[in-house]
């Protein structure tokens, strides 16, 4: 009786994963011939150009927007990391915070005394919003900035507090901004350790979606949907944005503007761009960043997309553009059911193998076999579209992560369809009781982790590369200093003690090569409370100083890099994050004398 009831159920379905199936074959196709169109094509347009290429092109003046809400914790270090590391200097960000979130204002304030091209923007009212209301206030600030210091920018980027910007991303954006008004830089998950499954399901899904479905949606005439991050869009496009929807550049009551605005850009025939996936110098141009960890976490944020995505949208299109851009509509949308049938097609599907195997060990007929055997091919053809459809994931994920961790794709594929099931059944259940009880639905954060820039895993650049690139020493001298060097001696400590660099010099390299802010700490800036949070004993360990505490940071000052160890032994005494800030060793002297004594 059970075997018949699931042989009714998996007719409906198998039917249901045929058709999905041909839908994904159709996108494979494409993405196929637009990979063979980039690599054998003539035109500037469609072929990837060279660095030589990029660097031609006279650099935009390119306003970058992140709006942040309770993001102090992430937006120092994002700020830090981006603007020291950009290959293009015609860059200002504007940060949008509210007046509620005190911790963030101070936060982006204090990363606005080291860097004179980063700009608060203040939105009128509490938060939190949308980041569509968000985005609109800060576009306000950028055009009061323009009057202020008769400027005008040419290009406007969306960015998130997490993002880690690829160093040449803007010099993609303004080379494409030739000819496109919307320049979309591929997306991609940080990688992470094998056992974290709930993030490795974003490493493999946004690993397909940039190499296979963007390109393919380009190919095909389809709108190009922002991602949200590394997304540049002409000024002329703003403006007709702007004069087509009451000066709301981004839709405030939309949970996902970012892909509204990618269909409303095409709406209005602005020719757009997706950068295809492509390394140079040993890494994917891709803006990278770390996605929810946790399971829970997961499903908040995908809660947001499928909100946004697949429930909301239908209320900002007429009939007649949904029907113009139907398929499109279709493969965003078909989640909406995907999610919610997929979970139990792989119930099904053990089921049916584990009475398979139970009838094969005890030799005794599979009953299941006889219900099944009408729609036999559709189920064969189904499976068989599936099994494909993954190893095109997983060769997509080894491509970025390597053949190791893309071993684990089809786990993470079932992962996956746990997540999506939980995540639109919340998703619907949260909508729904918006419209009954007619209220809004708001901007629900994910909490986020800034990764640090080791986590691209691009090689380091050496000590002795930077010192003869910054011409302290000369390579004549590098190799006689190295030919001396004792067994066991740091290269930089020989150096200077054979008079060829100062202290100096060691210092002004070592920050450099560790991204480490460099100086003695002003008199002013030192609370004594502060440098007594730990031991003496401790601080003339480690060579370190605690000298001040702001927007929840412990900020250090040091003689020595710091490593895990350090970390471990200052968190004995304080709970806040650390930011440490690199001295010379005759300055922490100099601080030990003045506050260790």
């Amino acid at each position: 009786m059970t075997d018949h009831w699931v042989a009714n159920l998996l007719a409906p379905l198998a039917f249901w994963v045929l058709i999905n199936g041909i839908d994904d074959v159709i996108i494979d196709i494409a993405g196929l011939v637009s990979w063979m169109r980039r690599r054998f094509s003539a035109s500037p347009r469609h072929r990837l150009p060279t660095d030589e290429e990029l660097a031609a092109v006279p650099p935009r003046l390119l306003a970058i927007f992140v709006s942040v809400w309770k993001e102090h914790k992430v937006i120092q270090r994002m700020i830090d990391n981006n603007v020291t590391k950009l290959s293009y200097s015609r860059c200002e960000f504007f940060v949008g915070a509210y007046p509620n979130d005190l911790l963030t204002i101070e936060a982006v304030r204090e990363v606005m005394k080291r860097y004179p091209n980063v700009h608060l923007s203040l939105t009128p009212h509490d938060g939190p919003t949308s980041k569509a209301d968000n985005l609109n206030w800060i576009y306000q600030k950028m055009l009061l900035f323009e009057q202020e210091h008769n400027v005008r920018f040419e290009m406007i980027l969306t960015h998130d507090a997490e993002d880690l910007m690829d160093p040449d991303a803007l010099l993609w954006i303004n080379y494409y901004a030739q000819w496109n008004d919307m320049v979309q830089i591929p997306v991609l998950a940080l990688g992470t350790p094998f056992r974290k499954l709930t993030h490795g399901v974003y490493c493999d899904e946004f690993a397909e979606f940039q190499f296979k479905d963007m390109p393919a949606r380009q190919l095909l005439g389809g709108f190009i949907p922002s991602n949200g991050v590394g997304t540049g869009f002409s000024r002329h496009a703003l403006e007709l944005l702007a004069e087509n929807h009451s000066n709301c550049i981004f839709e405030p009551a939309c949970m996902t503007e970012d892909y509204e605005n990618g269909f409303r850009i095409r709406r209005l025939g602005l020719p757009q761009k997706f950068v295809p996936i492509q390394f140079r110098r040993g890494r994917p141009i891709a803006t990278r960043e770390f996605f929810p960890l946790r399971f829970s976490k997961a499903i908040r944020q995908r809660t947001r997309w499928i909100q946004g995505i697949m429930l909301q949208s239908w209320e900002y299109h007429s009939a007649s553009e949904t029907f113009r851009h139907l398929y499109w509509f279709w493969r965003d949308r078909k989640g909406l059911a995907g999610n919610l049938i997929t979970p139990l097609a792989n119930i099904l599907f053990v089921f049916g193998l584990s009475t398979w195997t139970w009838s094969r060990a005890t030799h005794h007929d599979w009953i299941l076999a006889h219900d099944l055997s009408r729609f036999y091919s559709i189920y064969l053809i189904g499976l068989s579209i599936q099994a494909f459809q993954t190893g095109i994931r997983t060769v997509c994920s080894a491509k970025i992560y390597g053949w190791r961790f893309a071993c684990g794709v089809p786990i993470r594929v079932i992962v996956a369809n746990v997540i999506n099931c939980a995540a639109t059944s919340r998703a619907i259940c949260i909508y729904t009781n918006a419209k009954i009880h007619r209220r809004p639905l708001r901007w629900v954060k994910t909490e986020h982790a800034y990764p640090n820039r080791a986590a691209l895993m691009t090689p380091r650049k050496r000590l002795r590369d930077i010192l003869i690139g910054s011409h302290r020493i000369s390579q004549a001298q590098l190799e006689t200093a190295l030919a001396s060097r004792p067994l066991g001696l740091r290269l930089g400590e020989h150096l200077l003690s054979l008079g060829l660099i100062t202290e100096q010099d060691l210092y002004t390299a070592l920050s450099l090569q560790n991204n480490l802010p460099l100086g003695k700490p002003e008199p002013e800036s030192v609370s004594l409370p502060v440098t007594r949070s730990i031991p003496a004993i401790v601080a003339r360990r480690w060579r370190v100083l605690p000298f001040r505490i702001a927007a929840g940071e412990l900020y250090v000052a040091g003689s020595e890099l710091p490593g895990e160890q350090m970390h471990r032994d200052i968190r004995h005494f304080s709970s806040l994050e650390i930011r440490f800030q690199l001295v010379t060793p005759t300055e922490f002297e100099e601080l030990a004398l003045a506050y260790l004594a």
